[in-house]
């Protein structure tokens, strides 16, 4: 029996999620009275607003309706895990549609870049919501850790979108490179993914250990990778002159790459600082 609870609309996570509905709408519906773009960036921000929008409208729905409690899954894990992951998104599509597709005179383009940079905020504001306070109990992902294993694998997303087989297929350096981003993006799934249908236990070992080496192996395989990435894609290879005459452009996303690449260290080494303070401090206490 369906039990509608309208509390859940009045809180302020209610709320806030409320207007993430509205706010996406309206960024994809006037990104869409202007016309279609077969540009891949363009397709990247529909689908992202719409994407968010969907998910976000059934979240309000399940929890209006108890749906939720029925579902055979960590609800306030998986809420918390799309809250940073549409933060991710919609941030990217804030910075990327104003980029390529606003002019002065585009009312439109600049009215879905407002509602697109206020969703974001709305986003990043859920996500502060719902992360676990110090001293409460809840799931992993709504943890800072688990947090970080949401943005290493969206992380890795924008690496893998801006590869060119054809590129790194001939230098057994940068197949490394796209193994190192490969295996780290598959454990930082599996956690997420285990997590979110309370499977951890299914781990042969603790999983604070396992997460813990785990951390310490992608740290020193991304550390690699910062420094072979760079090495063979830009030595003897300057930057074309047609990169600043063309929207997209291959030796611009070996540099995106390379500075997702450090990015990611960065949050693995963050992610390995709270897996150690877990286990050899927290679990001794």
């Amino acid at each position: 029996m369906v039990t509608l609870d309208f509390r859940t609309l009045t809180v302020p996570v209610g709320i806030v999620r409320l207007l993430e509905v509205i706010f996406t709408c309206i960024s994809f519906s006037l990104v869409a009275s202007v016309g279609h773009s077969t540009n891949s960036f363009w397709t990247w921000c529909m689908f992202t607003w719409c994407f968010c929008f969907c998910v976000t409208f059934l979240i309000v729905f399940l929890e209006f309706t108890s749906l939720n409690t029925k579902l055979p899954i960590s609800w306030d894990d998986f809420t918390t895990a799309f809250a940073m992951l549409g933060t991710l998104m919609v941030l990217a599509a804030s910075i990327i549609y104003p980029v390529f597709f606003t002019c002065s005179n585009c009312g439109k383009q600049i009215g879905a870049t407002v509602t697109s940079c206020l969703a974001f905020i709305l986003y990043a504001l859920e996500v502060g919501l719902t992360r676990a306070k110090p001293g409460e109990i809840s799931g992993f992902l709504s943890t800072v850790p688990g947090l970080l294993k949401v943005l290493e694998a969206f992380v890795a997303c924008i690496i893998f979108t801006c590869l060119d087989s054809s590129f790194y297929s001939k230098n057994p350096g940068l197949q490394w490179c796209v193994a190192v981003y490969s295996i780290c993006f598959i454990f930082a799934l599996i956690v997420i993914i285990f997590t979110i249908c309370r499977l951890l236990s299914l781990f042969p070992a603790p999983f604070d250990k396992i997460l813990t080496g785990c951390n310490v192996l992608a740290v020193l395989m991304y550390i690699t990778a910062v420094v072979v990435w760079p090495l063979y894609s830009f030595q003897n290879n300057p930057r074309p002159k047609v990169c600043s005459q063309v929207v997209t452009c291959s030796w611009n996303n070996y540099v995106v790459i390379s500075f997702m690449t450090a990015f990611n260290l960065a949050a693995y080494i963050v992610d390995t600082v709270y897996s150690f303070k877990l286990v050899f401090f927290i679990s001794r206490t």
